[in-house]
């Protein structure tokens, strides 16, 4: 890992800046002591100064105003998020200058097959060359890989959420790969800043709801992850919640613990797998994680507890789906691509209450 900032400051791109994870990224560069924001796009914003569409922002100096994706002037650019919806990034992508290098938000990369995407996405892969370069940046787990990259996939909220606890635990063996259960919440900006009914506060309000039952988009993402980790196929029962709060996400994971193995054996070796990691946390024995304590940030907390049926355990994972979730994530991973410390921009504090 780099020790020191270059002396050169990298410019950089937000594509799709008008929603929910554009927005994010321009906040945390605000900050950002070697990335500078040279371009903002936002199609159906274009030509709007960015405090009019987020008013909150408003006192980011030089902030330059939206554009379109076609109006960038790429030689004046040196990399590029990627927060457009997912279909809409393989064609942009494809169409950069080869020195852009790319952090892309969207799931149009994250899949390794293309078939398969095909099948959970409804449509064809429209840059199958492409992904055959592309790195997975679940950053903790495959850091050398992105520090090298050009174009990064980041992952889904909920996949980074699953995979963080899991991952390690499958490697060593300490956990079966059969009947692994995930019972998972999400904040309603999950859903993107278009206007949806069921988003609506009289319809979000005072109620949670399952949705994607059975056949989340995310549901193939984490069984890739988690079969590599076991060196065999893992399917996984999986079924998302939306929880009538503006951000946060927890991830509750049921598995089955290999024989011999105890719930200090679990704890043993994800203390010791992310020991050096600024970003994840391994909760005190007995103490849950609340999304309150990592709102905002790009922190990742973990409580692991024995289920009182034998041989089970209870992995409570706590994540800022827009954060570690989607945009500081990407910034960690922006920042080994540039060979910068992956922690910089993105060391704030939880907001609480």
């Amino acid at each position: 890992m780099a020790s020191a900032l270059p002396t050169t400051t990298a410019r950089i791109a937000v594509l799709g800046a008008s929603g929910y994870t554009g927005e994010e990224v321009v906040r945390l560069l605000s900050l950002h002591p070697s990335f500078t924001i040279s371009a903002l796009t936002g199609d159906r914003q274009a030509g709007k100064p960015f405090y009019e569409v987020f008013p909150h922002l408003m006192t980011v100096p030089q902030m330059p105003a939206l554009k379109k994706i076609d109006d960038v002037e790429w030689k004046d650019i040196d990399a590029a998020f990627c927060c457009l919806p997912h279909a809409t990034t393989q064609e942009v992508i494809a169409s950069l200058p080869a020195h852009i290098k790319v952090v892309d938000l969207s799931a149009d990369f994250r899949l390794r097959d293309v078939s398969l995407y095909a099948e959970w996405y409804g449509g064809e892969h429209k840059a199958p060359e492409i992904q055959k370069e592309v790195v997975y940046g679940l950053t903790e787990l495959h850091r050398q890989e992105v520090a090298n990259a050009q174009i990064v996939a980041n992952p889904g909220c909920y996949p980074t959420s699953v995979q963080i606890p899991l991952i390690p635990l499958l490697r060593s063996g300490l956990i079966l790969t059969e009947d692994i259960i995930i019972d998972a919440k999400s904040g309603i900006s999950g859903a993107g800043r278009s206007a949806k009914q069921n988003l609506l506060y009289c319809e979000a309000a005072e109620g949670v709801n399952a949705y994607g039952v059975g056949r989340h988009r995310h549901m193939p993402e984490i069984e890739q992850g988690l079969s590599d980790a076991a060196g065999s196929q893992v399917r996984v029962s999986f079924t998302p919640h939306l929880m009538p709060m503006s951000r946060g996400m927890e991830s509750a994971c049921y598995v089955k613990l290999a024989q011999g193995v105890t719930i200090a054996d679990l704890r043993s070796a994800l203390e010791g797998r992310y020991k050096d990691d600024t970003f994840i946390h391994i909760l005190p024995e007995g103490q849950a994680p609340f999304t309150h304590h990592v709102r905002g940030t790009n922190y990742c907390h973990i409580g692991i507890f024995e289920d009182r049926l034998p041989g089970r355990a209870i992995i409570l994972s706590v994540i800022d789906n827009l954060v570690k979730g989607a945009s500081g994530q990407a910034i960690q991973n922006m920042n080994l691509m540039f060979g910068l410390p992956e922690e910089t921009g993105l060391l704030q504090q939880a907001l609480y209450p």
